[in-house]
């Protein structure tokens, strides 16, 4: 099940070619995680991503360029290679209905009071397969 994300634009993400800046789509993709992993209404303290999660690398495909509007981007934000220490999000980045950037992100759970990397809960296993695309994760 893919979540999807009303994400705006703001005037200083343009550049000097008076489109939205390429560096300004990791921004947008990182709202559309926060929004699936810690602001969703249906998480509670048990539930979601909450324990912390650190960026392994990202990978981001620019179909067409983006022009500053007041409307929102629309963002869809997916889970898949659910693995025991590391997932990948994919995103889908539309603007005015059209496809214009997609990426994905490989996040590490990780313990910032032993500062190293750790396993996935069963909790947040549950929770990352609900948002998956693969049958079997």
């Amino acid at each position: 099940m893919r979540h999807t994300v009303h994400v705006p634009m703001r005037w200083s993400d343009m550049d000097a070619y008076q489109h939205i800046n390429n560096v300004a789509f990791l921004g947008y993709f990182e709202m559309a995680r926060v929004n699936l992993f810690f602001d969703h209404p249906t998480h509670d303290e048990k539930t979601g991503m909450r324990r912390g999660l650190v960026v392994h690398s990202h990978e981001i495909a620019y179909k067409h360029s983006v022009v500053y509007d007041a409307d929102p981007l629309e963002i869809q934000v997916w889970v898949s290679t659910v693995r025991a220490a590391s997932f990948r999000c994919h995103y889908e980045l539309f603007d005015h209905g059209r496809l214009a950037v997609t990426g994905s992100t490989v996040l590490v759970p990780f313990d910032f009071a032993l500062e190293r990397p750790r396993r996935i809960t069963p909790e947040e296993k549950a929770f990352l397969l609900r948002y998956t695309d693969e049958p079997d994760a």
